[in-house]
Order: structure tokens, then C-alpha cells, then sequence
């Protein structure tokens, strides 16, 4: 039963937090450990009692929590001022800063966190988080970041299309399967690896300087436009062919347990390379050096001696076959032994097939490859219902498309073909099953300009006109 005096004293305490409320805005922190720290940081006072007063904290900038076994951070919204917070290796698994709007560094790492909420935080320069539980973490209001830390996670994407200022990112030890650093156009440092990358494209990183991907899926790794790359560790991937010869200033490279065929460390600056590891790679013919005889007492493995510096002195020939030119209505591709059918050069553009009936004119490539070595061999199909054709342009761009200035001669009319300059001056004279003219004269390319040629016929009447060079 409440007496009359009881009852007094709670009315008088309910006043006095009323009274309170009415002069002094408080803060709610449940946690005993961030409430202690606060207290020794001196925002509070003894005792413990989940009540902060808001005007201590409310112009604080800086707060250092780290290490102090904190659980819950519910208060942190009235730091509304605050720019850096460390709240490293604490029991955290829920961090929402969502009300602090003028965060430029998060320390969070070290936790349990399964959700990471800094959407509003769009001055935020600095996030680490990593060595946490989180599988999903939003950063693209953060595009003011210039170094995000997100290791050691369970993230199976990261999106970083929005983050223009990055210059280091380290995401290692998740479970990301792809990256694109299109717009990352300032990183200077990523580490990305022990994930699930199959592809990672780098030719947007100019300023790339480290590159860790080790522990991927990667097969193909291009790092031709990171001429500023000093490290390259991408041991333990599929990589096949690693083509260094633009990496002048590279000094570490460890690419061993690939798939490795082919290894051109060309660049100029080999003496340079002080650790390098390219062991278990047994595909791996040979290695392209700039000085085969140069001392590589400190490159692995250490018994490797089939170092080169040409692709032919490795002494792997690739066969290839060679068809002739085809002028007529119809055309059906051969069996081939060596090499497949392809529209562009290098095995690339569409697959065609033996018996595959050609209906337009063009250029076929014959491409053979062998353990990253290859060869190739062209030719040309004109569909036409004529006998003898003429063109009138070429263009020598080596792109495999018109090169050669070639007469087209289906039933062997042509004994020779003189060509000459505007001035008269004789530049080639071809014969039957030549390949026709590149446009050089005496190993010199000649300038766009209009050509003549002289046609004698085995009848010995000459056709004379003109032909464009076109560069």
C-alpha cells in the first residue's frame, strides 16, 4: 500500500525530471562501457545511470573508443558535429551513423558488425571497417572516399562506381566475384585479393603503383596502361600470359602457381626487378628478358636458366596453313590441318568452318596457337560474277583489311604489273601469285597520293590507270 509520503516522493521525482527535461536535453546510452568512456573522456559524470547531457557531446569532433568492449553505440546520433570516430575492436554488431552527417574518418574495424549504415556521412574520407561479419556495405553517397578498408568481410559485391577519389582500396578475403574500377581513375594501391574475381580490368587505374589480387579466379591480367606499378602480386590465379614489357618501373613481381605460357619482362629495366617469382608454372617455355645473360641470382626459381630475349629464340614454331587468294561466285572453306577460320586477326571476330559456303567478300585469317605462341596466315575471297578485277584503293595499316594493292586474276590473264609514282618513277613490278604491293618503295612507306599501274596481259596488250594509297 503507497502511503501518502511515498506517494509525495514520486510526484516530487517526476516533477524533477520533468523540470530537468524542460532545461536539459539528455542523451539516451544504455551501453555501461560507452557510457564509462564518455565519463573518462569527460563528456559525463559518475554514476552510471544511461543518461548523457547532450551539451557535452554536442560540439565534440573527435571521439576515441577503440578497445573498450562496447556492444551497443545508441547515443552516437547526438554527436552531430563529429568528424572521426574510432570505434576499433570493440563487440559491435550494429553501427548507425546515419545521423552523422560530417564524418570524414571511421575506424570500425575489429567487430562483429553485420550492418554498417554511413549513407548520409557524404564527406566521409577515410572508412575502415574490416574484420567484420558485414555481407553488404553501401558506399555510393561516399564519394568523397579516399580510402576504404573492407577486408576480411563476407561481401559478395562492392560496388565502388561512385567513388572517383579512391586512391587505396583493399577488399581482400571476401567473396567478391567482380570489381569495376572504371571510375577509380586515382587509386593508387588495391588489394583485392583472396576472392572469387574471374575478371579484373585495370586499364582506367593510370596511377596504380600496388596491385595484390593473389587467391582469385583471374585468367587474364592486361596492367599495360599502370606504367607507374611497382608491385604485382597475383600468384595462385589462371593467368596465362603476363606481358610486363610497359612496366618500366616494376620492382616486385610474384606470378607463380598460374597457367603461365608466356612471361615478357621487356621492359627496359630489368636490373630493377630485385623479387620475382614466376616457380610453378609448367607450361612456362621461356622468359622474355631485356639481357638473357644478366644475373637473375635472386629470381625464382632459382635453377631457371631458358631465359630469352626474342620470341624465336624459344624455338617454339607454330604450323600454320596458307590458302591462296579466291576470286569468283563461290566459295566453300577447306579442310585445314593447322590453325582454325577466323573473320579478324589474332583469333579474333566470329569462328567459321570448313564447309561453310562464303557469300561476301573478304579477308579469312588462318590463326594456329600453341602455349601462348601463335601464327597466322590470310587470304582474300572477292564474290564475284567477274573474271579480273582492279581496285582502286588500298590501305597498308597493317589491320588486315586491303593492305596490298593486288590485281584479282581468276583465269591467269596477267604477266606482269609495273606501278609508279605520279613523277613515273618505277616503285614495284609484281608477278603472277605475288601478294601484290604493300606500299613501300626500298623498304619506305610511300605517302597517300594517287598511283598508276601498267597491266601487260600474256596477249601483251597493257591496261594503265590509276589506284589510291590511303594511310
Amino acid at each position: 500500500m503507497i502511503t501518502m509520503a511515498k506517494k509525495a516522493n514520486l510526484l516530487f521525482f517526476f516533477v524533477f525530471l520533468i523540470s530537468i527535461s524542460c532545461f536539459t536535453q539528455i542523451t539516451y546510452v544504455p551501453d555501461d562501457n560507452f557510457e564509462q568512456a564518455l565519463i573518462d573522456l569527460g563528456y559525463d559524470t559518475p554514476p552510471l545511470n544511461d543518461l548523457v547531457p547532450t551539451a557535452n557531446i554536442a560540439n565534440v569532433v573527435s571521439l576515441e573508443l577503440s578497445e573498450k568492449s562496447i556492444q551497443d553505440l545508441t547515443g552516437i546520433e547526438d554527436f552531430k558535429i563529429l568528424t572521426n570516430l574510432n570505434c576499433s575492436k570493440n563487440q559491435l554488431d550494429i553501427l548507425d551513423l546515419s545521423n552523422n552527417l560530417n564524418l570524414v574518418e571511421v575506424y570500425c574495424s575489429g567487430n562483429n558488425l553485420t550492418s554498417l549504415n554511413v549513407s548520409r556521412s557524404t564527406e566521409l574520407q577515410r572508412l575502415w571497417c574490416f574484420g567484420n561479419n558485414l555481407s553488404d556495405l553501401n558506399v555510393m553517397n561516399n564519394t568523397e572516399l579516399i580510402s576504404l578498408r573492407c577486408e576480411n568481410n563476407n561481401l559478395n559485391e562492392l560496388d565502388t562506381s561512385t567513388l572517383t577519389n579512391l586512391n587505396i582500396l583493399s577488399c581482400e578475403n571476401n567473396q567478391i566475384t567482380d570489381l569495376d574500377l572504371s571510375s577509380s581513375t586515382s587509386l593508387a594501391r588495391l588489394l583485392c585479393g583472396g576472392n572469387f574475381i574471374s575478371n579484373l580490368n585495370i586499364s582506367s587505374n593510370y596511377m596504380l603503383t600496388y596491385l595484390s589480387c593473389e587467391n582469385n579466379q583471374i585468367a587474364s591480367l592486361d596492367v599495360s596502361n599502370s606504367k607507374n606499378i611497382k608491385a604485382i602480386l597475383c600468384q595462385n590465379n589462371l593467368i596465362d600470359r603476363l606481358n610486363l614489357s610497359k612496366n618500366s618501373n616494376l620492382l616486385n613481381l610474384n606470378c607463380s602457381n598460374n597457367d603461365l605460357c608466356k612471361l615478357d619482362l621487356r621492359n627496359g629495366n630489368n636490373g630493377n626487378l630485385s623479387l620475382i617469382n614466376f616457380s610453378n608454372n609448367p607450361s612456362l617455355t621461356c622468359v622474355l628478358i631485356d639481357n638473357a645473360i644478366g644475373n637473375h641470382s635472386t629470381w625464382q626459381p632459382e635453377n631457371y636458366t631458358n631465359y630469352v630475349t626474342s620470341e624465336k629464340e624459344c624455338g617454339v614454331t607454330v604450323p600454320v596453313d596458307y590458302l591462296n587468294n579466291f576470286i569468283g561466285s563461290n566459295y566453300t572453306l577447306p579442310y585445314i590441318t593447322y590453325g582454325n577460320y577466323f573473320t579478324a586477326s589474332g583469333g579474333k571476330g566470329s569462328l567459321l568452318y570448313a564447309g561453310q559456303n562464303i557469300t561476301t567478300s573478304q579477308t579469312i585469317y588462318i590463326y594456329n596457337e600453341i602455349n601462348c605462341f601463335d601464327n597466322e596466315s590470310r587470304f582474300n575471297v572477292i564474290i564475284t560474277d567477274d573474271d579480273f578485277i582492279i581496285p582502286k584503293f588500298f590501305t597498308p595499316n597493317n589491320d588486315g583489311t586491303n593492305d596490298t594493292w593486288q590485281v584479282f586474276d581468276v583465269n591467269h590473264t596477267v604477266k606482269n604489273i609495273l606501278i609508279f609514282n605520279r613523277y613515273g618513277k618505277l616503285l614495284k613490278t609484281i608477278y603472277l601469285n605475288s601478294e601484290g604491293w604493300d606500299g613501300t618503295f626500298n623498304g619506305y612507306p610511300q605517302i597517300t597520293d594517287t598511283y598508276w599501274y601498267h597491266i601487260t596481259l600474256n596477249t601483251g596488250e597493257v591496261l594503265k590507270g590509276p589506284f589510291t594509297l590511303k594511310r
